[in-house]
């Protein structure tokens, strides 16, 4: 709910800054003004209206880093650097270099983007194969294990390691069902110009289609790919090239119908766009017991980077909250139910462990409120036929404050329907 609560902060400005927008277009047409005058209202305004907000807003996400620094189930939204400081996971202490053999999960680098998954469903289009998923809670699902190529001998726990470089050829088997990662040149089903991405075979059933190509595009600590001898868990960036169809692996949030349980669409994209981050991925969790443990000082996230990528995870689960068309729920709202609170909100899921709670507004500040506007709408009509036929309702500057007063109220609830 905290973030929906910055949301409102953040609508407050923009009503505030629209409002300053109209101000300042009014003295500008204000010849009587001096420039200077005109130029401080700028600066004052610039400074009071749009700088100390930001600067409030900005403090509350570094209150937020700061107080809430505990590992919940939702840490997947956020990015896996900014993850490595929480309380209550192991990132941070996951070896440091990945090699064949390692268990790993795989997140996307894009903003709001979740973890690589698979479940035993298939997909009822397509070639009905495992489904390929981004999703963005923890899940034993999210686990691929770093394999061999079909023409190299099958992994040997006792042979020498062999780490992840810029160029490897590896296979990603899906560590609870045992299917490769696979493409393969049947269109998506939903971006119908890319390969779907689906689950295929098993230990020893695949093709030559489960092999993909590592192509290192950073490092958060050592610099540019020159400077990467081995990929890293958590600041390597990197693509995965599809050996066979030389396309890129992307996940870029376009949801999935109920079939695939609304995550997201996982593709194999033909454009190679180096500039794409929907295309980038770093190694998330990572278990390998032949290695050591990694050091929490490598790790370190910007705030900037955090706050910008927290402000579009929110903006993307925001727009997600949609009901699902496929099931009937009675508890169900659309935003136009809520003016005058024909239904509330239901806030919870139904499982036995669960607190179930159901939210509803004052029905006096609500009904109020809608009530208000319209009726304030409606004279603002009635007045302006008056005007229009030369009858003289107001004293002067009347007018002027009561239009200011319908403008406000009017815009705000505007911005925030919907939110």
């Amino acid at each position: 709910m905290s973030e929906f609560v910055k949301w409102v902060g953040l609508f407050a400005t923009a009503l505030v800054g629209l409002y300053t927008i109209e101000d300042l277009w009014d003295k500008f047409g204000d010849l009587k003004m001096p420039k200077t005058t005109y130029l401080k209202h700028w600066l004052a305004r610039g400074l009071c209206l749009i700088f100390l907000p930001f600067c409030v807003y900005a403090i509350s996400f570094k209150l937020h880093f700061l107080i809430l620094n505990r590992s919940g189930p939702g840490d997947a939204q956020m990015s896996s650097l900014f993850q490595a400081h929480l309380k209550g996971n192991d990132f941070a202490e996951s070896p440091l270099e990945i090699a064949i053999g390692s268990k790993i999960t795989v997140k996307n680098y894009g903003y709001g983007g979740g973890l690589l998954h698979s479940h035993v469903q298939t997909y009822p289009v397509g070639s009905n194969q495992q489904q390929v998923t981004c999703y963005h809670y923890k899940d034993d699902n999210n686990n691929f294990i770093v394999s061999p190529t079909w023409n190299e001998p099958a992994y040997d726990p006792e042979a020498p390691l062999k780490f992840l470089q810029d160029g490897s050829v590896i296979r990603l088997v899906h560590a609870s069902t045992g299917r490769n990662l696979h493409s393969h040149a049947v269109a998506a089903p939903m971006t119908k110009n890319h390969y779907e991405v689906a689950g295929y075979g098993n230990a020893t059933v695949g093709d030559y289609n489960d092999h993909w190509v590592v192509e290192v595009v950073d490092d958060m600590h050592k610099g540019n790919k020159e400077h990467v001898e081995r990929i890293h868990a958590l600041t390597t960036r990197m693509r995965f090239k599809h050996a066979t169809l030389n396309c890129y692996l992307r996940a870029a949030n376009v949801p999935l119908p109920q079939w695939g349980f609304k995550q997201v669409e996982v593709t194999c994209d033909k454009e190679n766009n180096p500039k794409d981050v929907h295309t980038y991925w770093n190694i998330e969790s990572h278990w390998n017991d032949r290695l050591p443990k990694g050091n929490a000082q490598l790790y370190k996230s910007p705030f900037w980077k955090d706050f910008w990528h927290l402000n579009v995870a929110m903006m993307t689960s925001n727009n997600a909250l949609v009901p699902d068309p496929d099931k009937e729920d009675i508890l169900a709202s659309a935003p136009l139910d809520w003016p005058f609170l024909h239904l509330g909100l239901r806030m919870c899921g139904w499982a036995d462990n669960q607190i179930k709670y159901y939210l509803i507004g004052t029905p006096i500040i609500w009904w109020g409120s809608s009530i208000s506007l319209f009726v304030g709408l409606l004279t603002l009509g009635f007045y302006l036929m008056r005007m229009q036929r030369q009858y003289k309702d107001w004293a002067p500057g009347e007018w002027d404050n009561w239009l200011y007063v319908l403008k406000i109220a009017f815009s705000g609830w505007a911005f925030h329907y919907r939110k």
